[in-house]
């Protein structure tokens, strides 16, 4: 009879808690890296840590939370993606992450620039409350957006 041993995952209030400061610094490191593996030595450069150690320190710290694995060669790769604390307004592209609510402020910007190109007649009831709508949509996604970039933590 084969037993098969079960990989019990943190869930996401540990990973939360754990995956602050410089661990959070490393894991956003390895979501944007190009090649999708890193090294130690790497990391300790990019992230200006004083020696490897502290590199090591934060990779396995993300390899026990099940984020991350290393490969043959000592190099980590992302595992698992979570959305926790600040990531949860960010969304990955490609080797981006960009604030989720651009996504809304470009489409809002980009309905309302439609509609006074197609409709070019004159400035009607209707119109005026539609434009207000339309920009006062743009405003706000715009401010959200910019509000979350600042408190990016990379």
């Amino acid at each position: 009879m084969k037993l098969l041993s079960k990989i019990i995952l943190p869930d996401s209030t540990v990973i939360e808690s754990e995956l602050a400061g410089k661990t959070l610094l490393v894991y956003l490191y390895l979501l944007k890296s190009r090649g999708g593996t890193v090294g130690v030595r790497e990391v300790q450069r990019k992230l200006g840590f004083s020696s490897p150690s502290v590199a090591i320190y934060h990779l396995d710290k993300l390899s026990t939370l099940g984020l991350v694995e290393k490969t043959d060669l000592g190099e980590y790769y992302i595992k698992r993606e979570v959305k926790v604390g600040v990531l949860k307004f960010y969304t990955r592209l490609g080797n981006l992450l960009l604030p989720r609510y651009l996504f809304y402020t470009t489409l809002f910007m980009a309905m309302l620039t439609y509609y006074l190109i197609l409709y070019q007649s004159a400035w009607t009831t209707n119109k005026v409350i539609a434009v207000l709508f339309g920009a006062l949509a743009s405003i706000i996604f715009l401010y959200e957006t910019m509000k979350i970039w600042k408190e990016k933590p990379f």
